[in-house]
């Protein structure tokens, strides 16, 4: 009986014409963009210099700014009041003023300031750009403090290139999994209830049990379908592979497609419109995706929000998955979080179960 009912579950798929197309289309679009366009990486910050010296060793100084990849210059203004009407204009992000007998001073042995007004209201693009335009002025300003830290190696681990895409597209996968285990079985059950062919499932002998598995089983092989296209991907777009062992993916994944799958379930039992379901799915959705650590790290979260995270399963998976995937860790190094992540997945398999409400 199982099996004739995950039959007819796929056959409804099919005969929709958009949940076909919905399931290629989707993960090629996430890991062609996302990656490019979910990048923290602050470059092309505009700059307009102010140069009051007009010396050789200030010219030197705006050329570097010049040639530097983080930066765009916008051009020298003759005065601070210039360069700020092109920071309210949004015309510029920084400005650089040099003061009048730069070049004298350091001949002198003394260290001019240089002023550096940011534009903060992108705190992160005002105080990231800051900081690299500061890095250059010091190397001019103050060449010993630069030969201080040229004697300190730095090591970067596990990413040394620093590519934000090797951080970001294991996490691409919670969010393939939400759609696909999450989104579309609740939708299809709200979309039975409201067109009334559930209630004639509901007075057949089939079981609870049964009913259930036929109506997730079909999204979980969906799910395992569109990883196995997303690695496909993250190989041949960008050269990135799983340094772990490839199985420990899957198993994640298999754990949070019954978390998310149940979760659905349990919207849609307590839904009667589709509306309803979206609004609560959403909402739950944007919560644990913001409190995952998918975007920021967690330690960074004011505290109440970080105790969130040791019930969210969603905070599990993208740790776990970044583990295996960028750290090539193995079952001993995510057993915590695969244990977490299996416990609430039973957990809420068991309520969605006895929240399903059956005529007999």
């Amino acid at each position: 009986m199982l099996r004739y009912l995950i039959q007819k579950e796929f056959l409804q798929i099919r005969r929709n014409s958009f949940l076909p197309r919905l399931i290629i289309i989707f993960p090629i679009m996430m890991m062609c963009v996302m990656p490019w366009v979910m990048n923290q990486e602050v470059k092309n910050v505009r700059v307009d210099v102010v140069d009051h010296d007009r010396s050789t060793l200030s010219q030197r100084l705006v050329h570097s700014v010049e040639a530097s990849r983080y930066f765009r210059f916008n051009g020298q203004k003759p005065t601070y009041q210039d360069a700020l009407k092109d920071i309210e204009a949004m015309d510029a992000d920084v400005v650089m003023v040099i003061p009048r007998h730069f070049s004298r001073d350091l001949t002198q042995g003394r260290r001019p300031q240089v002023l550096i007004a940011a534009n903060a209201v992108n705190g992160t693009k005002g105080s990231i750009g800051s900081t690299y335009l500061s890095q250059i002025v010091t190397a001019h300003v103050s060449p010993t403090v630069e030969a201080l830290k040229s004697q300190v190696s730095v090591l970067f681990l596990y990413n040394k290139h620093l590519n934000y895409k090797l951080f970001m597209i294991p996490a691409l996968f919670a969010m393939v999994m939400m759609l696909m285990c999450g989104f579309l079985p609740t939708l299809n059950i709200v979309g039975e209830k409201e067109a009334g062919t559930i209630e004639q499932m509901n007075v057949t002998p089939v079981s609870k049990w049964a009913f259930i598995l036929a109506k997730l089983v079909p999204y979980w092989m969906i799910a395992l379908f569109v990883v196995v296209v997303c690695l496909l991907l993250s190989w041949v777009l960008y050269g990135i592979t799983c340094q772990g062992p490839l199985w420990l993916v899957f198993v994640l994944a298999m754990l949070l497609a019954v978390f998310w799958s149940s979760f659905g379930l349990i919207i849609s039992n307590y839904s009667d419109t589709m509306q309803q379901a979206v609004f609560v799915m959403w909402f739950f959705v944007v919560c644990m995706l913001l409190l995952s650590g998918l975007f920021t790290p967690v330690r960074s979260m004011p505290h109440l929000a970080y105790l969130t995270t040791y019930v969210n399963p969603m905070h599990y998976f993208v740790d776990a998955i970044r583990t295996v995937f960028v750290r090539g860790g193995d079952f001993r190094n995510i057993a915590h979080q695969l244990c977490a992540l299996a416990a609430i997945a039973c957990v809420m398999a068991c309520w969605a179960v006895r929240s399903y409400r059956k005529n007999s």
